[in-house]
């Protein structure tokens, strides 16, 4: 039997093999452990699928070999590279900052640029023992300038000894006893809210990460004290929201969507720029919009960010374009948009949303579909009408003067924010 190891750290041994069968079959390794009585298999498997995971959600850390990888869990509960990176664009430089749920230490490194003082913070031992290995690793290589303390401590314990903080982050694990995702606040742990006079007498600055899929406006009013809410994408797939929270300010929070490049920070020309303007709840509530009594030959459709934020009538207002009902957040023009925050569709025909009929017009018997405001999710339509994904065109369902309508469609700006997959709202 290969070598079982208790200590978080794996062996040289098992390091090595790892680093010799990154394109190997995990599964198929597993199964011949035996072959290799030196090494940790498990903890080899879980070096390689971090390895590959780090291609797309942290490309900065395979410029540092002697990085060890947390478990599957860690690893999918921490931030991007890129959502890190934007956490510390928002920072100013300061004296003290603490990561108070630690985790893999993506964001704790991303934010040690901006302070004298790092503190990592984490209940799980292995976690720590795996981030002190971590952060001498990535000193060793530049990456990192070695000015953080690794704590292991129940967080707010550890917090209720410690002199204030400039920025205290706290990203609350969102999955309860059953190992099931959750997203309000009530049902992390910890439950923030009932800390939450702790938390902000202990920094000037309180940045919450939160679940995309969050009631914003709850949780801002839940907080009470969020100057700031900040609806993160990166390439077209929202991420996670953020408050950034301040004792004694009341007023409702400025919101601001952000869809980051993929390459987003290590590309000269990326840049965390705003999908729209930062806007308030009250500023969307007040905005005129106009409906438009059919559909004009382009289809535009919001990126998620925006979407998640609710931002539909200021973009009915910004653009000067009407939106194809009032809870279809389809707008419509003549002409194609500059800049728009999301996707263009030029219309093609509008189309009977029936079997017969498209399958004549998609002999292939391929789209795309996306369904706004209407009765079928997308991938119960797709199925309706004998379509599989893919293709050129879309194939877009949406409530129209108060009738389902249907649109075949071709992209106009294939460079906007959200994929071609079937997408409904």
């Amino acid at each position: 039997m290969s070598k079982a190891n208790t200590d978080p750290l794996p062996t040289e041994a098992t390091l090595a093999f790892a680093r010799s069968h990154l394109s190997d079959d995990p599964s198929r390794l597993l199964l011949s452990a035996n072959r290799y009585p030196e090494v940790d298999m498990q903890a080899a498997v879980t070096q390689i699928e971090g390895q590959r995971t780090a291609q797309r959600k942290w490309p900065a850390l395979l410029r540092c070999p002697d990085f060890v990888y947390p478990p599957h869990l860690a690893c999918e509960q921490s931030s991007s590279e890129a959502t890190a990176a934007y956490k510390a664009s928002l920072v100013s430089p300061c004296r003290r900052i603490a990561d108070l749920t630690g985790g893999m230490g993506i964001d704790t490194f991303a934010l040690s640029a901006k302070a004298e003082e790092m503190h990592y913070v984490e209940q799980n031992e292995s976690l720590c023992t795996l981030a002190t290995h971590n952060l001498e690793a990535l000193r060793q290589s530049d990456l990192h300038a070695g000015n953080t303390t690794v704590h292991h401590a129940d967080c707010l314990s550890w917090l209720a000894t410690q002199p204030p903080f400039d920025l205290l982050l706290i990203d609350p694990a969102r999955r309860n006893a059953a190992g099931r995702k959750v997203a309000a606040f009530a049902d992390c742990s910890p439950d923030i809210l009932t800390h939450l006079p702790l938390l902000l007498n202990s920094a000037t600055t309180l940045m919450v990460k939160a679940s995309p899929m969050i009631d914003i406006d709850l949780a801002a009013s839940q907080l009470g004290c969020a100057t700031e809410a900040h609806i993160v994408a990166v390439g077209g797939e929202c991420r996670e929201v953020l408050f950034l929270c301040h004792a004694g300010q009341s007023a409702p929070p400025l919101i601001h969507c952000v869809n980051l490049p993929a390459a987003y920070p290590a590309a000269p020309s990326a840049a965390a720029e705003p999908s729209v303007c930062p806007f308030t709840r009250a500023a969307e509530a007040s905005a005129p919009f106009s409906i438009a009594p059919a559909a004009s030959r382009y289809l535009h459709i919001p990126s998620a960010e925006v979407m998640k934020a609710g931002c539909f009538r200021l973009i009915s207002s910004w653009f000067s374009i009407p939106k194809l009902a009032p809870s279809t957040h389809v707008y419509t023009s003549d002409q194609p948009l500059q800049h728009f925050p999301g996707r263009t569709f030029e219309v093609l025909q509008e189309v009977k949303l029936n079997r017969r009929e498209v399958q004549q017009l998609l002999p292939e018997g391929r789209a795309h579909v996306i369904t706004r405001n209407y009765p079928l999710a997308a991938d119960q339509l797709q199925r309706r009408l004998g379509l599989r994904e893919g293709g050129d065109h879309y194939l877009i369902a949406a409530t129209v003067g108060g009738h389902p309508c249907g649109f075949l469609c071709c992209l106009l700006a294939p460079e906007n924010t959200e994929n071609g997959k079937n997408s409904t709202i």
